[in-house]
């Protein structure tokens, strides 16, 4: 996952040295203060970008961030602190950071225009108190000294663009980590990355910390740029431009900051030359802010995917005949590299000890919503190394059940045990972290990764290229290269179950995996999740309307209806029973035989006393 941020992060040290050199030798004096102005603005809306554009939060007040960082480089100047400005600059930031993880906490619990207005809030109320005091230094006319190697204007430049580019380069590859991917996760579904195992909280605290800590380097970076500051440096409706623009531009790109940048920047520029009011770039950035959210497409991204396509055609398949290459090379060389090494693989021993115990048992089951009742006394057992089915009509209580085993609805009585440890009270993620993984009726992978790094996301741990390769092999999935915004719906659920068996959980939770899936992809997934148990070692709950997949897979079957279990046992016997006849046709016990027989996937020879009564 490295190499992709390696590569990007050489380019942009690269774009940056030929920036700087082209800057430092052409531009006039005042165009390189405006090119430092550009920079600084860049670096605040990366901290935005990283919110908002990351992780889908709304935060309206970056600029008190920066505030706050500007303060502390002014007060560490007036107390003569030693270390210089590069040192009272870090400082600052890391002051930024409690302030930036407070103003998170609310969005554990809200978010859209509630979070918005909580962190409009604190925008407000840092705009009154930089009204009743002053910046350290500003009545005596105490200035921010610069480094002084860089005390000169083209000099100053030169150490913004050392920052930018710093933090450009780590951001790419926090974004490129599994933190970054977790991030894009919160943004597009909060409840599947939970079922990954990423911990919702912590994933949102960090993106607040992190970008409160490049706010406020930016605003120790204006102390320098300025010299002394002004409350209005940093006020409200600085915070609500910033959004604006990091929204239309794409912040969360470097690219997408320095078009920010430029903005910020040379619009006011070209409007005061113009002789125009300049509350006009604010409209400008009000309007296009409201174009990007309308399309779903910033200008960074609007640019990525015009670029030049003939390069990227080529880079692809270069990618793709290695990854072959490399493919036919492993299977020359020994056969499944995975295989010999497969830590959720089990051994017939490790079957026949673990056999006793069932992986997943739920013991007197209820769910109440008012005065409805979606599941009462489900009793279920998951044995180790099976593929059991959890079957029946539409409102039965099928998902009720799959999300109470997931940890995504905690209020219900009885119990559920993942082998010998209650799972009661514990939620989803830690669930998830314990070895319950799930699929979802509807996919909720995020547009914005590829097909490997989703696969080594959901895995939750480390995935190497040949265990990744043989994965997506397996399942007949797309390159791990392959974004996922180009990968069709049908394909996205087998990606799905893709990232369930590389996390080698306990036991997948399959909710109907062939939903959109044509007749022969639907075959194929049948004996692939026959498969699962062999080959990653853990057993799979899978509810499904497709009879034939249900056959094809499935050892045993246990049947809801109106919230009950009505049916339990081998396969073919419970879906040839009278009673689960009349749960799907609505017709009598023993009327309907021929026609429950020309269902699919139905036996007509199963035997009626193989089926378990409900208890």
């Amino acid at each position: 996952m490295h190499g992709p941020a390696l590569r990007a992060a050489l380019v942009l040290v690269a774009a940056s040295v030929a920036t700087g050199v082209m800057a430092v030798g052409l531009l006039p004096p005042y165009w390189l203060f405006l090119a430092t102005s550009l920079l600084v603005s860049a670096i605040a809306l990366q901290s935005l970008g990283l919110v908002t554009g990351r992780t889908g939060m709304i935060a309206l007040g970056q600029m008190s961030f920066a505030g706050v960082g500007a303060w502390v480089v002014g007060w560490l100047n007036v107390a003569q602190f030693p270390g210089g400005l590069a040192l009272w600059i870090l400082i600052g930031g890391l002051a930024a950071v409690p302030f930036g993880v407070a103003i998170g906490l609310p969005a554990l619990r809200l978010r859209g225009i509630n979070l918005a207005i909580v962190t409009l809030g604190f925008a407000a109320a840092f705009d009154s108190v930089l009204a009743t005091i002053s910046f350290p230094g500003q009545t005596e006319f105490v200035s921010v000294p610069r480094p002084q190697a860089f005390d000169s204007d083209a000099g100053y430049f030169v150490f913004t663009l050392l920052w930018f580019t710093a933090i450009a380069v780590a951001l790419e590859f926090v974004a490129r980590s599994r933190l970054g991917a977790a991030w894009l996760a919160v943004r597009h579904s909060e409840r599947a990355a939970a079922a990954h195992g990423i911990g919702i909280p912590g994933a949102k605290l960090s993106a607040f910390a992190i970008s409160a800590f490049v706010a406020g380097i930016s605003g120790g970076l204006v102390a320098g740029y300025l010299g002394t500051l002004l409350a209005d440096n940093f006020n409200m409706i600085q915070s609500l431009v910033l959004f604006a623009v990091a929204t239309m531009a794409g912040a969360q790109f470097a690219s997408g900051a320095l078009i920010g940048g430029v903005l910020i920047t040379m619009f006011p520029e070209l409007l005061r030359r113009l002789g125009l009011a300049q509350d006009i770039g604010n409209v400008f950035f009000a309007i296009g802010a409201t174009q990007a959210l309308s399309t779903g497409e910033s200008m960074s991204e609007a640019l990525r995917r015009n670029l030049p396509k003939l390069w990227r055609r080529r880079s692809r398949r270069t990618r793709h005949d290695a990854a072959m290459a490399d493919a036919a090379h492993a299977d020359a060389a020994g056969g499944d590299v995975c295989a010999a090494g497969r830590s959720g693989s089990a051994s017939p021993r490790d079957k026949s000890a673990d056999a006793a115990v069932p992986v997943l048992t739920i013991d007197g089951l209820q769910v109440r919503y008012g005065s409805v009742v979606a599941l009462a006394d489900v009793r279920l057992e998951v044995p180790a190394h099976t593929v059991v089915g959890l079957i029946g009509p539409n409102g039965a209580g099928k998902s009720t059940l799959i999300d109470a085993v997931a940890g995504f609805l905690t209020s219900y009585g009885g119990s559920i045990r993942l082998a010998r440890r209650a799972l009661d009270g514990a939620p989803a993620h830690a669930r998830a972290r314990a070895g319950v993984r799930r699929t979802w009726q509807t996919t909720r992978i995020a547009p914005e990764l590829t097909v490997g790094d989703y696969v080594r996301l959901a895995a939750g741990r480390r995935l190497g290229d040949a265990e990744l390769r043989e994965i997506l092999r397996w399942l007949d999935a797309p390159d791990a290269h392959q974004p996922i915004a180009g990968v069709d719906a049908g394909t996205r659920r087998l990606l799905d179950l893709a990232g369930v068996v590389a996390s080698r959980p306990a036991i997948a939770l399959l909710d109907e995996p062939a939903a959109g899936q044509s007749h022969d992809t639907t075959t194929r997934l049948g004996a692939r999740i026959a498969e699962i148990p062999e080959r990653y070692g853990c057993a799979v709950l899978l509810v499904e309307h497709d009879m034939d997949l249900v056959r094809a897979a499935c050892s045993a079957v246990t049947v809801l209806d109106f919230g009950r279990v009505i049916a339990a046992g081998a396969t073919a016997a419970v879906l040839d029973s009278d009673v689960v006849r009349k749960a799907y046709l609505g017709a009598e016990e023993g009327a309907s035989g021929a026609a429950m027989r020309a269902a699919p996937g139905v036996s007509s020879g199963a035997a009626a006393d193989d089926v378990e009564a409900p208890r």
